[in-house]
């Protein structure tokens, strides 16, 4: 949690109570349903609560604004995101429905009022659109791309440009060469210099 207050202060009451109660939740989760490895659930604020929030250190999501959480797994980066952002509402997505399991009661016991969640695959939504999609290494931004393009709308009634913020990390040379795409870079070293963030980035793509 330390970490988390280390790079972000500006938190409510609320705020705080439900990011600390995330520990105690996913370690009740993970007894159950194995979502986060072990050995990970003992960093849990830095390798997936601050990692997620990396998205809030570079954009900023006004109040109403939809964003869909892509392949979330157990509900990262979308339920940090959906603390920080409580004006924004977050539709989590993935294709295993154990993860989803985890995310509901999750995102229940933290009183998350601005969270839905869904066991479907990004491709069979098709009534709805959305400002902004999110995702944490997934798959090749060439696939996410193309999964984000048709739930994206046209235009934003906000700022924000629609398009797609993705968590990735390593040599993405060949991976951005194959996408097609001119994505924006921002090195996660850079904004949180910890070890764990070396050759971490956040890959922005607007439509």
């Amino acid at each position: 949690m330390d970490i988390v207050l280390k790079y972000f202060s500006d938190f409510t009451d609320t705020q705080l109570e439900q990011l600390k109660a995330l520990s105690g939740l996913y370690q009740e989760w993970n007894e159950k349903i194995n979502v986060i490895s072990r050995k990970d659930i003992d960093a849990l604020y830095e390798k997936h609560v601050l990692h997620s929030l990396s998205i809030a250190a570079i954009a900023d999501f006004p109040a109403g604004m939809q964003v869909l959480d892509l392949g979330t797994g157990g509900g990262f980066p979308g339920i940090p995101l959906a603390i920080f952002f409580p004006e924004v509402k977050f539709h989590l997505v993935d294709s295993i429905g154990k993860k989803i399991k985890v995310v509901q009661g999750v995102s229940e016991a933290l009183g998350l009022k601005n969270v839905t969640s869904a066991h479907t695959r990004v491709e069979d939504i098709k009534d709805r659109k959305f400002d902004i999609v999110v995702s944490r290494a997934v798959a090749p931004l060439k696939d996410l791309w193309r999964w984000s393009k048709p739930v994206l709308k046209k235009a934003s009634a906000h700022e924000q440009q629609p398009g797609l913020i993705c968590l990735k990390g390593g040599d993405l040379t060949e991976e951005i060469a194959d996408s097609g795409v001119r994505p924006r870079l921002t090195e996660l070293y850079k904004l949180f210099p910890e070890e764990f963030f070396q050759e971490k980035y956040i890959v922005v793509v607007n439509k």
